[in-house]
């Protein structure tokens, strides 16, 4: 679900699609309905699943800290400069 998220621009409409889906996901595999009531943090403590928000902000961050690694010469760096 969060392939390629690196280079996603992050916004609220985004997040929002992002955490119904990986919510309705849960539910999935908890074999939990929407018609049982179950908060939704009561789910993430089910299924021990991290946030996807949390999850893509770091991966974005890891990416952003291997592209100001590079040392060959490519434009990444210096566009971040």
């Amino acid at each position: 679900m969060t392939y390629g998220s690196e280079t996603w621009s992050l916004t609220m409409d985004l997040i929002r699609k992002l955490r119904v889906t990986q919510r309705a996901m849960e539910r999935t595999m908890l074999g939990v309905s929407l018609r049982d009531q179950i908060r939704n943090e009561e789910i993430r403590r089910r299924s021990k699943v991290t946030d996807i928000t949390q999850r893509v902000v770091k991966l974005k961050w890891q990416w952003a800290g291997h592209i100001v690694r590079r040392t060959d010469g490519r434009w990444g760096p210096k566009v971040l400069e």
